[in-house]
């Protein structure tokens, strides 16, 4: 943190629990490691972390050679490589991937201490259940004899959703991949993982807005924008390499940096022009700046015209947003935002960066599609040097993401539909019946049965509420009855009082992961708890997507430590014990019966990702991305010469077809100015042709080179055949795809390379082809480039420049959420009560299987009691929640207690001294005891608090309940035992940006 060493006042060093028996002075390191039963001494204690510095000695000799070995950090987004010195299967020494394009050599401290990860003393070391309120060592064996019995208990008494399935975004794609077919063939869609509770909100505005839900430019690409417009997100702290392309940026192009955020960040330091404004008023301030550009003509009128849908209606909303009333909501000045909007229109193509600030709301969505409205109105969209970069939070949430580990879509967001079950059930060689059958059958409200597998499941945000809400209130037959948290930290998620209160109800918690995580500590319970040692990413192999979609190849670089054992491993231990693993890996290549071969996990995936392009990026292309890092330009990320010439690096998706017909990937989504071919791209025709009359088609636009010169849908069988290009698909593509159409499609039988390889000049005869479709014409058009499993119908659409999944406008209003237009909502627990009438909350209503309080709760006026705005972040010594990073000796020690911010101003009011022990307690009781920190980062009435420390409940430090050596260094509470209720009106996202809380000495 950025602390003065002194600010003049004596006060005491204040420290965690484990630091208590170390003599009463200042903390350095090597009291710290004494402390922590970890000092080793001098140069010893240098080596043993893989720093460079080894002790001299004339006698030593080399007894093997040091292999280095490429992987990717786990922690945030960026995909920075980590270069692995390993030594007799022992990982000795680390360095920076000098070559990456992504991290060009650079660490954060959390990325510089992943080899302590891996090696970490404080991990789980073998399976462990609690019995009699103790921990016991148990084998492999029982834990999963005894699991798995207990679930197919559960299973037949209260049915397949009793079990709740949740998945991480610390998997790599294979594991996440293998993780969601795995729920499917249990029969739940209660699977859901990290990214419902950071980035949900995003994915859906998004997605609504122009076709996918994901960054649609690169770091790298920052290098090329002239302004960057930063909101709700501290780049500094919490994806600290990606702060190196942003002020090359500001550097080269002497680009403005604008940040907008309640908190003067780290990242707000290197501003141009901050703009502090009130938590959760996102739609004010951008609809604020909005009106400056209209009241001045500023907005790209011609990009509007011919490539974006329903603008007029946000010219009328934004109307009603002068500087006045944005003021009024903001706090923000009109003279500040009318700066930032001339410097925004004065400086294009600019970028917008935005990250969970914007995201953790009960309107999340909206702040979302405020966001990418701002965009299109200054036509910063589908440019290099515009777009929206959006920072994902955990290395491979934007994968675990795309590969639908989620509860409410299948792998490649293809939903929960018939169709989408029926495509995915072809590409398992599944029956589909069988499939259907491993769902609950329920009666609906008309009396007629509805099978589960249809219904979007209960998600991550809210499986609390699975456990104690009565089932009658609820769409689903039976409670929660046995938790898995899978790679999980539960002290991420809000309202931790109730979580305490549903981890004891349940009949069964499970928690795999290589650390205990607060789950083995928050509850009381005396059995029913086991925990499962799984592997870090460093001890098994992979690719992993990072924020930008490009793929990359994690390296094993030593075996499993202890009895940990790969996630994907213990899928098919537990796929065994339920008795269909021979359906479940039937197309999968196994090394062993437990150990499914990753490579072929890939390969399965390619062949049903259609819909997001992951079917281009073969396991050897990817590898190949990865040994020839140093060929690829750092910043368009395309290979100069060298075995990839021409690809962007990581085949960002869509990688269109199969890898055999070598799509170089997308860089820029939405980018006209390159061939499809090259990775150029349009908007996504995902939301029909035409709107009340209106043309939803780009008007007159194009994409290089492209054979269609205007807008058209996306591409289908029968479009095909209109236009007369049916005559290019392969007889191959043509078998495949009548196959399809006839309900006769077996996997087996058509293999992708194989498809790719015929003679693309050997296609059928036009006698044929009129046969075909007289025969079955009706249901051949009907498959469309996202359910054409020969990849046929992109390939073809690609040959003539086309984007296979068409050509239309973005749209700026989506009539298919609870707000078409973006509007501002005063935030459930709200200090402003005068602004309530104005802007009202939503009604309470019912989605995702669950009642969802809005209205009931924004009534009562709890600003009295609990005057002071609640609002949390990240630290850059920690991640997520926290267990793995403060385990980590090296980042423990430089931060080691969990603290407040308060600003001075409330600080002497309240009579709150700096570094003093203060209650933080939020309107629905919780209650954390932590350090004040007295600072203007925060304005007037605006307290913050991180969201990485657990182990410590209301005031208790629960360091006893820990399995032993298994707790990590620094204990702290968690700032989401105070968080409250509150969820996004579309995807259930938490609000954890914008709530209440009152102040006390302790």
């Amino acid at each position: 943190m950025l602390r003065k060493k002194t600010n003049g006042v004596a006060r005491r060093s204040q420290r965690t629990s484990i630091l208590n028996n170390i003599a009463e002075t200042s903390v350095d390191r090597r009291a710290f490691l004494r402390g922590s039963g970890l000092a080793i001494g001098g140069l010893a204690a240098i080596g043993a972390t893989g720093g460079t510095v080894t002790r001299a000695s004339a006698q030593a000799a080399i007894s093997s050679a040091v292999e280095t070995v490429k992987s990717v950090c786990t922690h945030c987004s960026v995909g920075c490589t980590v270069i692995a010195e390993v030594s007799d299967g022992v990982w000795i020494g680390q360095e920076p991937g000098w070559d990456s394009p992504f991290n060009l050599g650079a660490h954060c401290a959390k990325g510089a201490a992943v080899r302590e990860h891996a090696h970490g003393e404080r991990r789980l070391k073998y399976p462990m259940k609690k019995e009699n309120g103790e921990w016991v060592r148990i084998s492999w064996e029982q834990a999963i004899d005894e699991i798995g019995d207990k679930m197919l208990q559960i299973r037949e008494e209260s049915g397949p959703d009793s079990v709740y399935w949740l998945g991480s975004a610390k998997h790599n794609n294979e594991q996440a991949y293998l993780f969601r077919k795995f729920a499917a063939y249990w029969g739940t869609n209660n699977v859901d993982h990290q990214a419902r509770i950071c980035h949900s909100t995003t994915v859906a505005g998004v997605a609504n807005t122009w076709g996918y839900g994901a960054m649609t430019n690169s770091y790298n690409d920052i290098h090329n924008s002239k302004a960057i417009f930063l909101i709700g997100g501290n780049p500094a702290e919490a994806h600290p390499v990606s702060l190196v392309h942003i002020l090359r940026a500001k550097e080269q192009n002497n680009a403005p940096v604008i940040v907008c955020d309640p908190r003067f960040t780290r990242t707000a330091a290197h501003a141009d022009e901050y703009v502090r404004f009130r938590p959760g008023t996102d739609v004010a301030l951008v609809w604020g700046i909005l009106w400056h550009i209209f009241e001045n003509s500023w907005e790209d009128r011609e990009f509007i015209r011919t490539r974006v849908w329903g603008m007029d209606q946000i010219r009328e909303e934004v109307a009603a947003w002068n500087p006045e009333e944005v003021e009024r909501v903001t706090g923000v000045p009109g003279s500040q935002l009318r700066r930032v909007a001339r410097t925004l229109a004065n400086n294009r193509p600019g970028t917008v960066i935005w990250c969970m600030g914007g995201t953790q709301h009960t309107n999340g969505n909206n702040n979302t599609r405020a966001y990418c409205i701002l965009q299109l109105a200054l036509g910063n969209m589908g440019t290099s040097g515009g777009g929206t970069n959006i920072f994902r939070g955990h290395d491979n949430v934007q994968g675990a993401t795309d590969l639908g580990v989620l509860s409410h879509t299948l792998p490649g967001y293809y939903g929960l539909t018939a169709g989408a079950w029926s495509h995915w059930a072809r590409v398992w060689e599944e029956d589909p019946e069988w499939l259907k059958g491993q769902f609950a059958t329920v009666k609906s409200a008309d009396g007629k049965d509805s099978n589960l597998m249809n219904l979007t499941g209960i998600p991550v945000s809210r499986w609390i509420d699975g456990v104690l809400e009565d089932p009658a209130n609820t769409d689903q037959p039976n409670a929660v009855r046995a938790m898995v948290l899978w790679g999980h930290a539960p002290n991420s998620q809000t309202r931790m009082t109730e979580m305490k209160t549903a981890m004891e109800q349940l009949d069964m918690l499970v928690v795999v992961d290589p650390f205990p995580t607060v789950s083995a500590v928050l509850h009381d319970r005396t059995d029913g708890v086991y925990l499962l040692p799984a592997t870090t990413q460093f001890e098994t192999r992979g690719s992993v997507t990072a924020s930008n979609r490009s793929l990359q190849w994690r390296d094993q670089i030593m075996a499993p430590l202890f009895e940990s054992k790969p996630d994907h491993v213990i899928m098919a231990k537990f796929a065994n014990k339920f008795g269909w693993a021979d359906r479940f890996f039937r197309n999968i290549e196994m090394e062993d019966p437990e150990t499914p071969n990753i490579e072929s996990v890939t390969r399965e995936f390619n062949r049903g990702m259609w819909t997001v392009g992951y079917t281009g990026q073969s396991p050897e292309r990817i590898k190949l991305h990865m040994a020839n890092q140093h060929t690829f330009d750092r910043t368009t990320l395309q290979a100069i010469g060298g075995p990839a010439d021409g690809d962007y690096y990581g085949l960002p998706w869509p990688c269109w077809g199969t890898p055999e017909m070598g799509h170089p990937g997308t860089p820029n989504l939405y980018d006209m100015s390159k061939p499809v071919s090259e990775g150029g791209l349009t908007f996504r025709a995902r939301f029909g042709v035409e709107r009340d009359g209106d043309n939803l088609l780009a008007e007159g636009v194009y994409s290089a080179g492209s054979e269609i010169q205007d807008g058209y849908p996306e591409f289908t069988m029968a479009m095909l055949h209109d236009l007369g290009w049916d005559k290019d698909l392969t007889s191959a593509e043509w078998a495949a795809i009548q196959a399809i159409a006839d309900g006769q499609y077996d996997a087996s039988s058509f293999p992708l390379s194989d498809i790719a390889e015929a003679d693309l000049e050997s296609g059928e005869t036009p006698d044929a082809i009129e046969a075909i479709w007289s025969s079955s014409g009706e249901a051949i058009g009907k498959i469309n480039w996202k359910t054409d499993l020969s990849g046929g119908i992109q390939r073809v659409a690609i040959a003539h420049e086309c984007a296979p999944f068409g050509n239309a406008k973005a749209r700026a209003v989506v009539w298919t959420f609870p707000d078409p237009v973006p509007i501002h909502r005063e935030p459930l627990y709200t200090p402003r009560r005068d602004l309530v009438a104005d802007y009202p909350t939503y009604e309470d209503r019912k989605f995702y299987r669950l009642p969802t309080l809005y209205a009931s709760i924004q009534k009562n006026d709890f600003s009295q009691e609990y005057p002071i705005i609640l609002t949390s972040g990240r630290l850059v010594e920690y991640e997520g929640g926290g267990d793995e990073t403060r385990s980590n000796p090296w980042l423990a020690e430089l931060q080691q207690d969990m603290f407040v911010e308060i600003n001075p101003r409330d600080a002497n009011n309240l009579g709150v001294r700096d570094g003093a022990q203060v209650w933080v307690e939020g309107p629905e009781g919780g209650k954390v005891k932590v350090m004040a920190m007295v600072t203007n980062r925060v304005g007037e009435g605006v307290a913050f608090m991180p969201f990485h420390f657990g182990g410590h409940f209301q005031g208790e430090d629960q360091r006893s309940k820990y399995p032993t050596g298994a707790d990590p260094y620094v204990l702290g509470e968690s700032t989401n035992t105070a968080q409250t209720y509150g969820y996004d009106s579309v995807t259930q996202m938490q609000e954890t940006k914008t709530t209440l809380c009152k102040i006390w000495s302790a």
